[in-house]
């Protein structure tokens, strides 16, 4: 498996157009817009996948989330990277194509620059076997667990924000 630090990304502007790429710990250093793929995942139950991420990750360690994702590669589409990250760190093959939702740009204040944020939804009935360089600790939780959490667990900010937008854009 490559270093992430090494992987190659698209860099892109205010506008989500590609205008450059740069290793990824460059991206992160330099603080250069790229972009990240966020695919909210349920159950059969409607049940939401929850993890703790591993101590190892380069942005946001052992904070939660409930979204599974990552960076675009360069080259990549939003649609196959959500596809990609999500059957990855579930650790399944045959996931239906995750659904596109909406797009927002998300500053991190600091800690990795901007990215464009395409947020997702799927469903897997698949047993999951998660990626244990990128998951600590999962379950599937119900929706008012997860927002019952909110205020005692520590969680990424991009996810919490774009939990957040997509409570709004559900109504």
């Amino acid at each position: 498996m490559t270093n992430p630090a090494e992987e190659i990304l698209d860099v892109v502007d205010e506008n989500d157009e590609v205008v450059g790429q740069a290793p990824r710990a460059e991206v992160y250093t330099r603080g250069l817009i790229h972009r990240c793929a966020f695919i909210q995942v349920r159950d059969a139950e409607d049940r939401i996948f929850v993890h703790r991420r591993t101590p190892s990750k380069l942005v946001y360690p052992s904070l939660y989330d409930m979204f599974v994702g990552g960076v675009v590669g360069a080259g990549e589409s939003y649609d196959e990277a959500a596809l990609r990250e999500a059957e990855e760190e579930l650790g399944v093959t045959g996931l239906p194509r995750p659904e596109p939702l909406f797009r927002f740009l998300y500053d991190s204040g600091g800690v990795a620059g901007k990215w464009w944020s395409a947020v997702y939804e799927v469903r897997c009935t698949l047993p999951v076997h998660p990626q244990a360089e990128e998951v600590a600790w999962h379950a599937f939780l119900p929706e008012e667990e997860v927002t019952s959490r909110l205020g005692t667990w520590e969680w990424v900010p991009d996810g919490r924000a774009a939990y957040e937008r997509l409570r709004a854009h559900r109504g």
